[in-house]
């Protein structure tokens, strides 16, 4: 077997191909733009690279056929923010071969170790968790768009490597389409929740993106700086050009913001379920597909929607903002009807709230996938990232006493 680093246009094509030829006839699998998988290893595209690097290479068998493929990378801001310095490894895929997808985390593995790494996490991305992240071990069903999919075989080789669970990462399904989604009991908390004083919700509007995104940046960044020790702050010109990009799919009326005196408080972002089009091009997003996703996106193809993500400022958690939004949510597809589930993911096993709420509207866990960590440095210890999170929060609490 040889293992040769991505350096020519041939084997960028190749890295791309790959998966292509693994899954084909996996009604599962759906094919990622290449565009899309291209735009993480681009230093132009990839804001990661300003304070990282990636590396990518492709395994080959005696006859010079691909049999697998992998990446490796640092996030210098996500490493430091770990117990010990740590990099990711990601776009891991191989054929049912042991001996190969060892091959591939040894090839990892030492790539990170020369540059210092104690621990590697994977399967990751090289950028932020939205896409591309986790292994999936429960659901092999049709993956949301940005949700990793992969053989159910894999689980197996990262355990024999010596990989242990770093978070399980759940995916919850509602149905969405019955006349009453919304249990009743929540329903009469979320109206009562609702009419409270002060209080007004609005949907995103394409004319007051600016804004939208503006509020979004001032409450993520006030949440997840608290929440997250990895966190780092979100640029409003990123997010005002994701939604340019996505404009051509957005729903507005599936993004929601709350307000209090006119303050933004919470938000909850769902997109429309891209996956149920990008299904029928193979990866590739020529004129003619082009053509075809407007058609398919006018004939109601996209029945599936899913939640990418919430926040709710530290000042207003606890209040039920939360329910007050899904509330607005679920009117919307009152209304519209061909929208027929809502995929909410994901959540991780650290966030016991989110889960809780998730299952209080009635939605149902579908799928697990799990962020895998595997220690580098057998002398440091290995820890769960809840029970990390709780040290963390048990310091800070003794800190402030002091």
């Amino acid at each position: 077997m040889k293992i040769t680093e991505v350096t020519s246009e041939s084997l960028r094509k190749e890295f791309i191909e790959f998966p292509k030829r693994l899954y084909k006839g996996d009604p599962g699998w759906v094919c990622p733009l290449d565009s899309e998988t291209e735009a993480v290893f681009d230093r132009e595209r990839n804001a990661a690279f300003r304070n990282g690097e990636a590396v990518r290479w492709i395994l080959s068998d005696g006859d010079g056929t691909t049999i697998g493929r992998v990446a490796a990378f640092i996030d210098e801001i996500r490493s430091k923010a770990n117990r010990q310095p740590t990099g990711g490894l990601g776009f891991f895929e191989v054929i049912e071969s042991r001996e190969a997808a060892f091959i591939l985390f040894d090839t990892a593995r030492q790539w990170l170790a020369e540059r210092g790494m104690k621990a590697m996490d994977g399967p990751i991305n090289f950028g932020e968790n939205d896409n591309y992240w986790g292994l999936l071990v429960e659901g092999f069903t049709q993956p949301g768009f940005g949700m990793p999919y992969n053989k159910p075989y894999y689980w197996q080789y990262f355990t024999d490597y010596g990989f242990r669970t770093y978070f399980e990462q759940y995916s919850y399904h509602k149905d969405v389409a019955a006349v009453e989604v919304f249990p009743e009991r929540f329903r009469k908390i979320a109206e009562w929740i609702s009419k409270k004083p002060g209080y007004s919700y609005r949907h995103f509007s394409f004319s007051e993106r600016d804004k939208f995104a503006a509020d979004m940046v001032e409450i993520y960044n006030a949440t997840w700086a608290v929440f997250k020790e990895d966190f780092t702050p979100l640029d409003p010109a990123r997010i005002e050009n994701t939604l340019r990009q996505a404009s051509a799919f957005i729903d507005p009326e599936l993004i929601w913001f709350a307000y209090h005196n006119d303050r933004p408080v919470a938000f909850f972002i769902i997109f429309p379920d891209l996956n149920q089009i990008i299904r029928h091009f193979n990866g590739r997003m020529t004129p003619l597909n082009k053509v075809r996703f407007l058609w398919y996106r006018m004939t109601h193809e996209m029945t599936r929607a899913r939640a990418l993500v919430a926040g709710v400022h530290p000042s207003y958690q606890n209040t039920g903002i939360e329910s007050a939004i899904f509330l607005e949510l679920f009117r919307v597809f009152r209304k519209k009807r061909f929208y027929r589930e809502l995929e909410l993911s994901w959540v991780g096993d650290f966030n016991p709230k989110m889960i809780s709420i998730y299952e209080a509207i009635g939605a149902t866990r579908a799928k697990t996938h799990l962020t895998l960590r595997y220690m580098m440095d057998e002398n440091l210890p290995f820890k769960m990232y809840k029970d990390e999170m709780e040290e963390n929060r048990a310091a800070r609490q003794a800190r402030q006493k002091e």
